[in-house]
């Protein structure tokens, strides 16, 4: 691991994006759909295949680069590296450095990635005065994988404090394992960890499924392909989870703030509100709050956020997504879960990869070709 201004020059195969990507919506929509706003993309920097994105401090954006590097975003533009961990992961598959995140006081600084053996992994680093003490890092939890595709590896800070990490099923096609559905796994999962409260870990006690038997107690909900990435809508604390599918659709997964957790979202059984291959619908499955299929667009959704900013009061909470294939952005307008109009907001991002929300509520839009834009009024 290198920290400093060295500059990677590994550039991310872009194989990994076609089955990635995915999120969902906002709760507190009106009834009646609202005229689309108008909004235009404003190129503000380009980085070398930007994987995720997360709000830094004194109002900057941190970018992860998928060969390993992490850079500052500010109005001066992208810095030099600040983390460097290229020489220890790999963009084999869908691999790399997946998924970054601060905790609440910006106090640490968490990376997801896959290492050389493909274990998704994720390390926590101190923070002191807005800079990486490298001298702190220490590893909070790996997964083995026994794919190079369907990683995952979101990471974010819901609004209790607690680390949730989003991991795929474990790749090849079809859960040939059927880890979706298998609790004693992590595999398929969407977790939820205390990464402060113990060595190297606590498990916060009333996660769902602590004290069952042959289930991990990690484990928040289940049943998800490839949460590529997921998000907590800042005004209400919701949860959308982007799972990307199969073949045939792509879903948004919702919950609300005040879920107890242990939501089944159905796969390998269900690709969104479809049996999958001769599968049985689980009598707990919860469908997806939002599916569309590939028929007209699309091949692998790119999650986002609900738009809390300032900038475009037409926007304010409706949860924005797009596609890595269409590349179109688009947004949902939801209440209470339910999608009350859908809207395509007339601007193309190219592959879109990711997004990232700054500390004001602002979105960026990150494109696997380097292109960091963000969402301004038109």
């Amino acid at each position: 691991m290198r920290v400093g201004t060295r500059s990677s020059a590994i550039v991310g195969t872009i194989a990994l994006l076609a089955s990635l990507a995915l999120t969902t919506a906002s709760a507190d929509e009106p009834a009646s759909p609202r005229q689309a706003a108008k909004i235009t993309l404003k190129n503000v920097a380009t980085a070398q295949n930007p994987t995720a994105g997360t709000a830094g401090p004194g109002g900057t954006v941190w970018i992860a680069e998928r060969p390993g590097t992490v850079r500052v975003l500010s109005d001066r533009g992208l810095s030099q590296p600040v983390l460097d961990i290229t020489n220890e992961t790999t963009t084999d598959g869908e691999r790399g450095l997946l998924g970054i995140a601060f905790d609440k006081r910006m106090a640490h600084f968490y990376i997801s990635y896959t290492d050389l053996e493909g274990t998704s992994t994720v390390d926590e680093f101190a923070v002191r005065n807005g800079k990486i003490r490298p001298e702190t890092r220490r590893t909070v939890i790996t997964q083995t994988q026994p794919y190079a595709n369907h990683n995952g590896g979101d990471i974010k800070f819901g609004p209790d404090g607690y680390l949730y990490i989003a991991l795929g099923d474990g790749g090849s096609g079809g859960d040939p394992h059927g880890n979706g559905q298998n609790l004693d796994t992590l595999l398929g999962k969407l977790l939820r960890i205390d990464p402060r409260g113990g060595t190297p870990y606590a498990i916060p006690r009333d996660n769902p499924f602590v004290n069952v038997p042959n289930a991990k107690d990690e484990i928040w909900s289940y049943g998800l392909r490839n949460p590529w990435r997921f998000s907590f809508d800042s005004g209400t604390g919701d949860i959308f989870i982007g799972d990307v599918g199969q073949n045939d659709w792509e879903e948004i997964d919702w919950a609300r703030a005040n879920s107890k957790g242990g939501e089944n979202y159905g796969w390998g059984q269900m690709e969104g509100t479809h049996t999958f291959r001769g599968g049985t619908e689980p009598a707990n499955h919860v469908p997806p709050a939002f599916e569309y299929d590939r028929t007209n667009f699309g091949c692998s959704v790119t999650g986002g956020f609900v738009y809390r900013g300032k900038s475009i009061p037409a926007l304010k909470g409706q949860y924005v997504y797009s596609d890595y294939c269409d590349g179109t952005i688009r947004s949902l307008s939801l209440r209470n879960g339910k999608v009350t109009g859908t809207n395509d907001l007339g601007v193309n991002g190219g592959e879109v990869i990711s997004f990232a929300q700054g500390g004001k509520g602002e979105l960026y839009v990150l494109a696997i070709n380097g292109t960091i834009s963000r969402i301004d009024p038109a």
